[in-house]
């Protein structure tokens, strides 16, 4: 980890650090080519294969009690279990308070559902 990321999570609980670190772990294990950025204002760690906003294929936003798993394309997934939640014109986010939510095999769909979408998008 890097000390920029070290950085970027010591405000928060260590509850919230843990799933982040895990969400990372998944999102690098499905995604392994995609280029990691923190965004602070934002509370982000973006993910995406190459460093614009159009790029973005997912993120990590991190809350007081909670983690957002968001897509930069959420609306155009397939969502079987509906995981996905809010009211953006594109976004949408799984929210994430415990390490059980992180083990729904519905989690792991959408992020590799999002990273054929980008690539398809993208050719």
């Amino acid at each position: 980890m890097s000390s920029a990321l070290e950085q970027f999570l010591t405000p928060y609980s260590p509850m919230i650090q843990a799933l982040a670190l895990q969400l990372r772990a998944l999102i690098r294990e499905v995604m392994p080519e995609t280029i990691e950025q923190l965004d602070l204002p934002a509370h982000l760690i973006g993910y995406g294969l190459d460093r614009t906003y159009k790029g973005l294929i997912c993120g990590i936003t991190l809350h007081t009690a909670h983690i957002n798993l968001m897509f930069a394309r959420g609306t155009e997934l397939p969502d079987p279990e509906n995981l996905l939640v809010g009211t953006g014109k594109r976004a949408r986010h799984v929210t994430i308070r415990q390490e059980a939510d992180l083990e729904r095999p519905g989690v792991r769909r959408l992020l590799i559902a999002a990273l054929q979408q980008h690539q398809q998008v993208s050719s």
